[in-house]
């Protein structure tokens, strides 16, 4: 029988009776508009087709349904609305089986939990996403989850937004079988479905959960919300799943998800998943093809090294690890063995992942077998001194074609790259650390870095999982550099009357997982306290300097590695020190500053307000290309909270 088609993506034909339903809205097969009807006219045709015993939904390509069209974000929903197909599907008569080819995500989920039966192909995953959204599933997966995996499973998924794979999904009851062949599993369970009764999702009793157990998952997604409200609703709605019936529980979450739809969080969140999609895309890049990388050189194994090199092995990379001796080449090797042996205890990697990855580490202290490398990137002592010398040595030792990358912080990739022959394959990445963990990487575009070689950085980042964010050249990029001017403004404050903690608290109450002092604690004050000694000689001396930092650091308080820093660590618990508010008031009677309070709100726009005058400098300086750009360099790389949007989505929205 020749191909039905039922709308511009949704087409259809008949198996022996099975009417096998096909989605093809690419990228990614969202739920548009012609998507939904789509589906409703192929369940129309099915219904009065007396040769269709049932119907499979699948879809084209590598996805099953993506999730909404974003595309019809913030516009009015066109019908019929996804919660009225999703309705149509559960009570229709015929049996009405999903082939999950790929990823089910939000709406792509609910309508899979919507079929009768879900066969899940080898390579697909299931989750609900929208509390990043700062939303909650609006067509029944707050209702109909916990039907079938039980609420202290669906709090866990709706509550943190994560998705599971094919084996997980059933071992939770949300798929039925695992196949390789997921389409031709699903039409012989339409056959075999077919004159049977149907198992609505919508009609299971939700299994009883020992309250105790509950409580403790709730109180794990209430503990990573850190103040957002989506979460805390995705939990009360599944929770109240178990005391109403479909009908009410439905009217209630479609109540909840208009309401965050249209809150300043969710807007905020929305914000955020825009510029991630536009962080990517370099207008002058169109049309450049990056080269081709497949074995990345790394100089230097500590902290950085290490991290980069575990990504780097984890996304199919090999990689050659270069160290000054022997000796610390095995060192290096034992610690990225280390960080892949941690990945294996938390389940994020296999055994038999791990062992490919070292299969593919060559850790050595021979520099001339970086020749290999298509990509270098230096994780080095950050000195000028010592980076122009590596990149002068590897001139004379990687291929023509190779590209340099410089991990540097602060010092100014340009110089770097006039000490090489080519200048124009040079590009800065800056990683954050651990750089196995965080997503966050400036992709520093250079005064002579190449178009291709700006593409390739790009394209490698990608491939890592990772968020690539380009920016110009100056120091500290744009993160270091608003940091900067966050930390600055908060030593201003310390003179002027306020202390470390409570600065810390304000900004730990607006949703900062740590304060601005309790950061550097962490990091450790000596690494500022370089920066500061290097740019003392050219600073201007009208310029407001606070020296309470450098005092702490003369002292030997450099944080948590020596027990003290802005605060003292007995037992490794952070505690006021009343040392340091003594070394506060004497510098503040150095200067004869008469100290006042601040309430929170106070150290919360004074704080915010430095971050976005420096954000707006960076604008125009052409150095950061987009506000948003901005505004994800905070997010990912110093625990700026999301639902607040950045800085720069912040002081336009007034939040």
């Amino acid at each position: 029988m020749p191909e039905m088609r039922f709308s511009e993506s949704v087409s259809a034909r008949l198996d022996d009776g099975v009417l096998v339903v096909v989605i093809d809205n690419p990228p990614v097969d969202a739920l548009s508009a012609h998507v939904r009807s789509g589906l409703i006219a192929a369940l129309d045709h099915a219904t009065v087709a007396k040769e269709v015993t049932g119907l499979v939904i699948s879809g084209a390509g590598r996805t099953f349904i993506g999730g909404a069209d974003i595309k019809e974000f913030g516009k009015p929903m066109v019908e019929p609305t996804l919660p009225q197909v999703i309705d149509r599907i559960e009570s229709f008569e015929k049996p009405i089986i999903c082939a999950v080819n790929g990823a089910a995500l939000g709406g792509g989920c609910e309508v899979t939990l919507a079929c009768h039966g879900r066969i899940a192909g080898e390579t697909a995953s299931f989750g609900l996403p929208e509390v990043k959204l700062g939303i909650l599933p609006g067509a029944g997966g707050t209702q109909r989850l916990p039907r079938l995996i039980g609420p202290i499973a669906a709090i866990d998924l709706i509550g943190t937004g994560r998705a599971v794979k094919a084996g997980e999904a059933v071992a939770l009851g949300l798929a039925d079988v695992v196949a390789a062949d997921p389409l031709a599993a699903a039409i012989a369970a339409v056959r075999e479905y077919a004159g049977r009764p149907l198992r609505r999702t919508g009609s299971i009793e939700i299994p009883a959960a020992d309250a105790a157990a509950v409580s403790a998952a709730e109180a794990k997604v209430l503990a990573r919300s850190r103040g957002q409200m989506a979460p805390a609703e995705a939990v009360r709605l599944v929770k109240a799943a178990s005391q109403l019936d479909l009908e009410q529980g439905l009217a209630e979450e479609r109540a909840t998800f208009l309401r965050l739809r249209d809150s300043e969080e969710s807007a905020a969140l929305r914000h955020v998943f825009f510029a991630e999609r536009a962080a990517g895309k370099v207008e002058k890049l169109a049309g450049v093809s990056p080269r081709r990388i497949e074995t990345v050189g790394i100089v230097g194994t500590g902290l950085m090294g290490s991290g980069i090199a575990v990504s780097a092995l984890t996304n199919g990379y090999r990689v050659i690890a270069l160290e000054q001796t022997q000796e610390a080449a095995a060192a290096g090797r034992g610690r990225i063995a280390g960080i892949l042996d941690k990945a294996v205890q938390s389940r994020r990697l296999t055994t038999e992942g791990r062992e490919a990855c070292l299969a593919r580490l060559d850790t050595t202290a021979e520099a001339k077998t970086l020749a290999a490398a298509d990509l270098v990137v230096e994780a080095v002592f950050d000195d000028l001194s010592v980076k122009t010398e590596l990149f002068r040595r590897l001139d004379g030792i990687v291929a023509p074609g190779a590209i340099l990358a410089t991990n540097t912080s602060y010092l100014d990739p340009d110089a770097i790259a006039a000490a090489t022959a080519d200048p124009s394959r040079v590009v800065g990445l800056h990683f954050f650390s651990p750089a196995n963990v965080m997503r966050l990487v400036e992709v520093v575009d250079c005064a002579k870095t190449a178009p291709d070689v700006l593409a390739s950085a790009l394209a490698f980042v990608k491939r890592l999982g990772k968020l690539p964010v380009v920016c110009g050249v100056t120091e500290g990029f744009v993160g270091n550099r608003i940091f900067s001017a966050y930390r600055r403004e908060a030593e201003f404050m310390l003179e002027d009357g306020a202390l470390p903690h409570e600065i810390d608290a304000a900004m730990e109450a607006y949703g900062f997982p740590m304060g601005i002092f309790a950061v550097n604690d962490m990091a450790g004050l000596e690494i500022a306290w370089a920066r500061r000694k290097r740019l003392a000689a050219t600073r201007d001396p009208a310029e407001r300097y606070v020296e309470i930092a450098d005092r702490l650091c003369e002292a030997g308080r450099l944080g948590r590695k020596t027990g003290r820093g802005w605060y003292a660590y007995p037992d490794g618990e952070r505690t006021i020190d009343p040392a340091v508010t003594a070394a506060i008031e004497a510098a503040r009677a150095a200067k004869n500053i008469v100290p006042r309070t601040f309430t929170a709100e106070e150290i919360i726009d004074r704080l915010l307000k430095a971050m976005v005058d420096e954000g707006a400098a960076l604008l125009a300086e052409g150095i950061a290309a987009r506000p948003g750009d901005i505004d994800l360099v905070m997010i990912n790389g110093y625990g700026f909270p999301a639902h607040k949007g950045g800085p720069m989505f912040a002081a336009e929205h007034n939040r």
